[in-house]
């Protein structure tokens, strides 16, 4: 079997699984909604159980987060490194990654406070939405860090103390500056060390995907749970939660890529935007940013993109750029705050920024539903929120997905609009 067709294959096993995931929540919410009309015995035993499946799994996604922060962010900042060392051309793209990224994380949260406050989720559904997880996962109840604390505690005297107690900032602090020291260091030892980071990745990896193999059951469970305890509440919460995380992506799309592209990248707006479609369209029909490639190289060719540039930088984007990932994921764990009524400090809010900017440099290509758990339970973790509920949206996350990889090659594309146009003086050869 030729690598296309085994990686054919593996996505539609993905989105086959993803397809029983929303039917397991649909169905787990109905059973939940009409559950109230069961005998009391019937009712609490089922809902005892679907609590407990709920649970278990829930625990199983969450006993990956921690290593898995560490061993992507190593392998992600020194395979970032690497490529910045490639020449003048990939070091530009990736500076830009890490500004474009950074920005997309402050406006994630921006964007989504000013959401939330616009169009807050009825009081009824939130209250019944909170109920329904409360046994399911506890909120943290503990003191809030002071200003003073919160930034103290960003460098870790502890480092296993840190991860033992699921203080996610200054992990990140810690596994950033030990990626970083890496790139000071000899190359074989750097390769050695770097070799067995991506391996101890790679097998968590095949433990989520293992997980999320029975994520129609476990997500049936919580779903029967909320269901049983929010009712009707529970199609209005998704319903809201799609939306507007959909519209994060949307607009730091427009307001974002496409400026980036016709005004920092200097091609005109009909030009860029006419050059969009056939990306666009492969990236709405597969949601995959690396199956938009050929159509993102087309576009770059009728752009006047110098093949030299697109050839270096598309490539380079599709497997380090997620530029719609942080406003996304950012936007995710501050809805999660609100949907539980959570009022996290400005410290907590700008740790969880920072997180989410930081886990998107160099980020690697990954399954939609690994990515979600795994780029934004941490950031939900920085903020201080539970992540019980990203086990239940995990199964609404190919409709926002979609936006996701449409604002992705939008970028990817603008990006090497913008380093074509910073590398026009230098020589070709």
């Amino acid at each position: 079997m030729s690598e296309t067709t085994a990686a054919s294959t593996e996505k539609a096993a993905r989105n086959f699984r993803a397809y029983w995931t929303l039917a397991a929540l649909i169905v787990g919410l109905l059973l939940g909604l009409f559950a109230g009309a069961w005998p009391i015995a019937a009712h609490d035993t089922s809902l005892s159980v679907a609590s407990f499946i709920g649970a278990l799994w829930l625990n199983g996604l969450k006993m990956t987060v921690i290593p898995l922060v560490v061993t992507l962010l190593v392998t992600g900042v020194a395979r970032s490194a690497e490529a910045a060392r490639a020449g003048t051309i990939a070091a530009r793209s990736v500076l830009w990654i890490v500004i474009v990224c950074t920005l997309s994380a402050i406006f994630g949260a921006i964007v989504m406070l000013l959401m939330t406050h616009a169009f807050p989720l009825p009081q009824a559904t939130a209250d019944g939405l909170r109920g329904a997880l409360a046994g399911i996962e506890q909120q943290p109840t503990g003191p809030l860090p002071g200003v003073a604390d919160f930034f103290k505690g960003v460098i870790p005297p502890n480092v296993i103390a840190a991860a033992s107690n699921g203080d996610v900032l200054p992990l990140v602090v810690f596994a950033l500056l030990f990626a970083l020291a890496l790139t000071r260091i000899g190359e074989a030892a750097r390769r050695t060390v770097v070799t067995l980071f991506e391996a101890i990745a790679e097998a968590l990896l095949v433990i989520i995907g293992w997980v999320l193999w029975i994520a129609p059951l476990g997500v049936f469970g919580l779903a029967f749970a909320v269901g049983s305890e929010a009712g009707g509440a529970a199609f209005a919460g998704l319903g809201h939660y799609i939306a507007l995380v959909s519209a994060v992506g949307m607009l730091w799309m427009i307001l974002a890529a496409y400026p980036l592209g016709i005004i920092g990248g200097g091609r005109r707006p009909g030009a860029f935007t006419k050059a969009m479609i056939g990306p666009q369209t492969v990236a709405i029909s597969t949601r995959s940013s690396l199956a938009s490639l050929p159509a993102m190289l087309t576009a770059a060719q009728s752009l006047g993109i110098r093949p030299r540039v697109a050839d270096v930088s598309l490539p380079l984007a599709v497997a380090l750029f997620r530029s719609t990932g942080p406003a996304m994921n950012v936007a995710v764990a501050f809805y999660v705050a609100h949907w539980l009524g959570l009022h996290p400090t400005p410290p907590q809010m700008l740790a969880a920024v920072a997180v989410g900017a930081v886990m998107s440099y160099g980020a690697v290509s990954l399954p939609g539903e690994i990515t979600y758990i795994s780029s934004i339970a941490p950031i939900a973790m920085a903020l201080g929120v539970p992540i019980a509920p990203l086990a239940l949206l995990v199964a609404v996350e190919m409709v926002p997905d979609i936006f996701r990889t449409l604002g992705n090659v939008t970028f990817d594309v603008a990006l090497a609009a913008v380093v074509d146009r910073r590398t026009a003086e230098l020589p070709e050869s």
